[in-house]
């Protein structure tokens, strides 16, 4: 059922607002000034008109409400469209603990824990994310959970369990003893040939998933060696993605090393994650094949702070992390310059969640102009998950997705940590 906030002030986040119907009218929102980021302009004094949960019309100047009109008043402030991350992990999050916790927590645990990460994200302002792989299909009933009204977040487009290859970064029987290494399988995300890859994106759409995630090379944070090494063949990613197609699935590749890059390109992959290591060869593939970047600067810097800490990450981890964390904001301004498409995506869940918005400021440091900051959080994530005829800015027909911030983003990208105002769907939440 459609909801909506009767005044901005005066009923908390987690109250049920009251149902919206014809008799009450519409809501209109006063905005200060508005990001258009369709045309990549700052408008000033705008009126945003919205009905059952859409957008009916942006109108220059404050229009006045008509009977049963709800106006809400935000003449001191900036509206953007509602921000997306194309890579969370809402079902986690990083801490000293993590690496034992797996043995000692249930899955009920994770589940309890996921709700408040959700409501964190969604109060910084993100509106839409991508969670790109979790332990036990977790987001998939995090995601049905949100969508159904019982709990508050995001909306969320899951891969369930990432895939990898026998001791690939996203086996997580890595690191355990012999006992209780076992020989997991598709169901469990681990592949090791064509014919297992297909199975392995058959069972995620078993699972309720909506896209799938690959780890096409080692990682950081996994208990194994090598953060650069291929993982995948050829001939298995090609067959992920072929039968992904089936699906109307797109996959995403994590990739440090340039080898994974260019086989998961080459093989049609939608998105490239990470891709520290990416050379003039994988950029040139990347803008001859239209593959997004997704840079996750905020993972980076974070995992190279905390490998200066003694105990944070086990050993193996630690020189990974110290080693490749930094290199991630020199790439982004390799592939911005470049010309590569980049969206917006942070891998909070690495670093904790609600932070989301400092990776524009890396953005911007790394040479990105604000706007286009904004743009690689709205239009082109949009654009990544196909929804932009729904997503992505503020317009007519679209979802009724906003934020607002006090002051100037396009001045100070910074603001954007502060996210004053937040509404999904036509509800505000506060």
């Amino acid at each position: 059922m459609r909801r909506k906030m009767l005044t901005l002030l005066s009923i908390p986040l987690l109250s049920l607002a009251l149902p919206l119907t014809a008799e009450e009218g519409r809501t209109v929102i006063h905005a200060g000034h508005l990001v258009d980021v369709d045309a990549g302009t700052m408008l000033a004094e705008q009126s945003v008109i919205i009905a059952e949960g859409k957008i009916v019309a942006v109108t220059a100047g404050y229009v006045d409400g008509e009977a049963g009109d709800t106006v809400l008043d935000l003449k001191n402030s900036t509206v953007l469209p509602g921000l997306m991350d194309m890579h969370t992990h809402l079902t986690s999050q990083g801490s000293q603990d993590s690496y034992n916790e797996v043995f000692r927590l249930d899955p009920a645990d994770y589940a309890y824990r996921s709700v408040n990460y959700a409501r964190r994200t969604l109060l910084a302002g993100f509106t839409t994310v991508r969670n790109v792989g979790d332990r036990g299909n977790l987001s998939i009933n995090l995601r049905n959970a949100i969508n159904a009204g019982v709990i508050p977040g995001p909306r969320i487009f899951t891969a369930g369990i990432s895939l990898a290859t026998t001791g690939g970064h996203a086996d997580r029987t890595n690191g355990r003893n012999q006992e209780l290494r076992g020989d997991p399988g598709p169901k469990e995300g681990v592949v090791n040939g064509p014919a297992d890859a297909a199975k392995a994106v058959r069972q995620r759409y078993k699972d309720g998933a909506d896209m799938i995630k690959i780890t096409a090379t080692g990682g950081v944070l996994s208990l194994a060696k090598n953060g650069q090494n291929p993982q995948f063949t050829e001939a298995e990613l090609r067959a992920i993605v072929e039968t992904a197609k089936d699906y109307d699935f797109h996959v995403a590749a994590h990739a440090h090393g340039a080898e994974g890059m260019k086989r998961a390109i080459r093989a049609g992959v939608r998105s490239i994650e990470h891709g520290t290591y990416m050379d003039d060869e994988v950029i040139e593939l990347m803008k001859q094949h239209g593959t997004f970047y997704v840079p996750t600067i905020l993972a980076g810097r974070f995992v190279a702070e905390k490998s200066k800490i003694d105990g944070f990450y086990p050993e193996v981890v630690r020189p990974k992390a110290a080693a490749i964390g930094p290199v991630i904001q020199e790439t982004f301004t390799k592939a911005y310059k470049a010309g590569v498409k980049i969206a917006f995506g942070t891998d909070c869940g690495v670093s904790p969640h609600g932070g989301n918005a400092e990776e524009f400021v890396y953005m911007v440091e790394g040479g990105m102009p604000p706007m286009e900051a904004i743009q690689a959080a709205t239009v082109t994530t949009a654009e990544l998950l196909n929804i932009q005829d729904r997503l992505g800015s503020i317009a007519p027909g679209k979802i009724a997705d906003l934020i607002a911030v006090e002051g100037d983003p396009l001045a100070d990208i910074s603001r954007l940590q502060h996210v004053s105002f937040v509404m999904k769907d036509g509800v505000v939440v506060e």
